[in-house]
């Protein structure tokens, strides 16, 4: 058995901003990404190359918020975060704070495969990827002229766009079990549009945003950074499948619908096990989501009433 699951942000998506033009864009953009990581799951690859390859289609997809078409520091500045963890090792790469890096989730692996480090931050993040040979890209690269207007209206004052709304959620995420029995999880973003220099939110810290344990699961989320950083999303999950004995599908529910909600956390996640199971939970109005398992169809979602 094998599987993937992958996700383009959650929050509230009013339909009058994603008409069904826009709509079938995402939903395109999400079934190629889909289709890059499981074509490696059923090669025999291993899930942490189908995760980095979901992923990186996402970031490459100025649609999303992360990568090229990430938001906006009030600065005026793109700065990107991601992880990855595999979950048999429970090795973790993560990057935060990082400006001229084409594929963040590259650089998080890299940081993961080579080198002793979990976390590298800014400059130094960068001064990591020049050694391993990656090319530094221009800030006009991750340049889009809706992320543009999306940070001129909030200079403006326009308080609507400080809500997860279509205009500024965008994170993107994939979980997946490999035909070896391996877990890996990744998450990359551009985090908050007019978001405070050097912020930084749960997307790249393990255990937050991004988890992956054989003996559970993985999973990747995306919503209100602090609430997720606060509450450990990614672990509490995990956890309560190792040690409370839940299922999947119960230790997601009792996160995301519970505990979230209870300190005003709006959001969701992608979450798979080692069995294969997969879910997509979220809070929200909905979720940007895909996925598809051995012997199986794909799915694509974006609102609640398109039950996976």
């Amino acid at each position: 058995m094998f599987g993937l699951a992958i996700h383009g942000g959650a929050g509230t998506l009013p339909r009058a901003e994603a008409g069904s033009g826009k709509q079938r864009q995402y939903r395109a953009a999400l079934s190629d990404a889909l289709d890059m990581g499981f074509a490696v799951l059923e090669s025999g690859g291993s899930s942490v190359e189908a995760v980095s390859r979901a992923v990186m289609s996402l970031e490459d997809n100025p649609l999303f918020n992360a990568g090229r078409g990430a938001v906006f520091t009030i600065e005026g500045r793109n700065e990107l975060d991601a992880a990855i963890m595999e979950g048999g090792s429970l090795r973790a790469g993560a990057v935060c704070g990082v400006m001229h890096i084409r594929n963040p989730v590259a650089l998080a692996r890299a940081v993961m495969e080579h080198s002793e480090h979990v976390m590298l931050a800014g400059t130094g993040a960068e001064e990591f990827a020049l050694s391993r040979g990656f090319t530094l890209v221009p800030q006009s690269y991750f340049h889009t002229q809706e992320r543009w207007q999306q940070l001129e209206r909030i200079r403006g004052g326009d308080t609507a766009l400080s809500a997860l709304t279509i205009s500024h959620v965008g994170t993107v995420g994939a979980v997946a079990l490999d035909a070896h029995g391996q877990l890996a999880a990744a998450t990359s973003t551009g985090g908050m549009t007019g978001k405070h220099a050097s912020r930084i939110g749960d997307s790249p810290i393990i255990g937050a945003g991004t988890y992956a344990d054989n003996r559970s699961c993985a999973v990747s989320a995306t919503g209100h950074g602090e609430v997720f950083i606060r509450a450990a999303v990614a672990h509490d999950i995990c956890a309560r499948m190792r040690f409370g004995g839940r299922a999947l599908s119960a230790a997601v529910r009792e996160v995301v619908l519970e505990e979230l909600p209870s300190l005003q956390g709006e959001g969701g996640v992608i979450a798979i096990d080692a069995r294969g199971n997969i879910v997509m939970e979220f809070n929200s109005q909905g979720m940007f989501r895909a996925s598809r398992k051995a012997g199986e169809s794909a799915y694509v979602g974006i609102y609640r009433e398109e039950p996976a």
